[in-house]
């Protein structure tokens, strides 16, 4: 899946201390964040509450993966921005200025069996030229072991890229995949967003983990082999030999052997960057 960002109307993170809530009737959602429950209020099943109260404030968010009848597991889900309620997958985020060196907030969080919840930080920028967004910066996190109580975390925000980002995408999420790999009862409890310190220039912190590219030269499909990757979303971008932007995916999410369309492109040698929670990788290739 692809992440387009669409730009909304807000400046910073929207409802970052999630104080802000509208009722709707029998339940509530945050301002400014898109959660299931609009989905799952039919079987009157919610996967995004308020929590109160906050470790800041008089509320938080609090996210919990719940099996919803009819619907199978349901990931406790938000999204700053818009999300697909057909595909589950986020579709929009929020203006942003400057360049966030981190994420920060408070958080607690507990997985159920083998799933592990996550948060999606990602930064992009509208290109005229190329009437598409760039990925200037991303960052998959993983939520490992369990915090019990509140927490202080702290989430590097990786740059691909020496532009300034026009957009921002946050996703939280109380489990590992929608509807796939889920587990009932997982959660996570979120509050006081925001963002820290400044990065200049680019900050690449080059990967060498193992990705495959095939075939290669390739005319129109170019495959990933993914299979050793712990994250369950990456950036692929496509760049010349001369290291110009011919070609922004933008985020993909992670399965056995995601799919690259490049027929678009003219033949010649290209870079493929796959920028992941561990760093960048490139790999060539030859468009025929």
């Amino acid at each position: 899946m692809i992440f387009n960002c669409v730009i909304l109307n807000a400046q910073s993170i929207p409802n970052n201390g999630f104080e802000s809530w509208t009722s709707m009737g029998s339940y509530n959602n945050p301002d400014s964040w898109s959660n299931l429950n609009d989905m799952t209020t039919s079987m009157s099943t919610y996967t995004c509450v308020k929590g109160t109260p906050g470790p800041v404030g008089n509320s938080y968010l609090k996210l919990t993966t719940k099996s919803v009848t009819g619907m199978g597991v349901m990931p406790g889900l938000a999204v700053c921005g818009m999300v697909d309620m057909a595909t589950l997958q986020p579709t929009s985020g929020f203006p942003i200025s400057g360049r966030p060196e981190s994420l920060t907030g408070k958080w607690q969080y507990m997985a159920s069996g083998s799933d592990q919840g996550f948060i999606v930080i990602a930064l992009t920028k509208w290109n005229n030229a190329m009437m598409m967004r760039d990925t200037v910066a991303y960052n998959y996190n993983e939520l490992p072991g369990m915090a019990m109580s509140w927490t202080n975390f702290t989430i590097p925000i990786n740059y691909m890229s020496g532009d300034d980002p026009d957009s921002c995408l946050i996703v939280l999420s109380s489990s590992q995949a929608y509807n796939v790999q889920a587990v009932d009862n997982s959660y996570l409890y979120v509050d006081e967003l925001n963002f820290t310190g400044t990065v200049t220039g680019i900050l690449e912190n080059h990967s060498n983990i193992n990705i495959s590219i095939s075939p290669n030269p390739v005319s129109d499909l170019l495959i990933l082999d993914l299979s050793n990757m712990r994250d369950k979303y990456i950036s692929v971008n496509i760049f010349d030999v001369q290291g110009k932007l011919v070609k922004s995916i933008g985020m993909v999410e992670v399965s056995s052997k995601p799919k690259i369309e490049i027929a678009d492109l003219l033949k010649g040698n290209y870079v493929l960057k796959i920028s992941t929670s561990a760093g960048i990788t490139t790999k060539k290739f030859i468009k025929q």
